[in-house]
């Protein structure tokens, strides 16, 4: 829980920060989070090589290793069945397409936006920072009501960078790997899954 608030106390501030122009020039003009991503997954991956438990969790889910992605794309897709029906101005295949995006909000948008509108991609980008933010906030709640594996659902494509420390260190490390394939996975399969719910 400490963790949590600890990650949106500094995200807010960032915001307060920025809202209030006290942040100096160089802060705003250059992106500084891809940077800090890289450090971030610099540090991971000696966590990760660090850790043998790691090796022996893959050796024993073996290829059901698989069913986790194919997990969150079906949960997902049940997921957007229920909320359908509160979007009455849009299509199914275009709800779920919204869905598709499976957290990968810079692509997913994108592609909605210039296969259907910009509204749709509006709506697109909205959800899938959601989903990332929630990952985010809620990983140690989801974990302990839900199992290991949800909040590695719950990250998508995240899962494999931005919301990988947070999943670490409330699973463990083992499952580092494991959150890592999974965002792979959905990253890889973002463009064609969305494609296919819009044409």
């Amino acid at each position: 829980m400490r963790t949590t608030l600890l990650i949106f106390a500094f995200f807010c501030v960032g915001l307060l920060l920025s809202w209030l122009q006290l942040l100096p020039e160089v802060l705003l003009k250059n992106d500084f989070s891809t940077i800090a991503l890289y450090v971030l997954m610099f540090l991971v991956g000696i966590g990760i090589g660090a850790d043998t438990g790691a090796l022996r969790l893959i050796r024993r889910l073996r290829y059901k290793i698989l069913l986790i992605p194919l997990g969150t794309i079906v949960g997902t897709f049940l997921g957007m069945v229920v909320v359908y029906p509160m979007l009455p101005m849009f299509s199914f295949w275009e709800v779920q397409a919204v869905g598709a995006g499976y957290g990968y909000y810079s692509l997913s948008s994108i592609l909605i936006a210039e296969m259907r509108t910009e509204t749709l991609g509006a709506i697109a980008l909205l959800a899938n920072v959601m989903r990332e933010i929630i990952t985010l906030l809620l990983t140690p709640f989801l974990a302990k009501i839900a199992g290991k594996f949800a909040p590695i659902a719950s990250g998508g494509a995240t899962s494999m960078d931005t919301t990988l420390p947070v999943i670490v260190q409330t699973i463990g490390k083992e499952y580092a790997i494991i959150s890592v394939f999974h965002g792979t996975v959905l990253t890889i399969l973002v463009p064609f899954i969305v494609t296919l719910f819009l044409s």
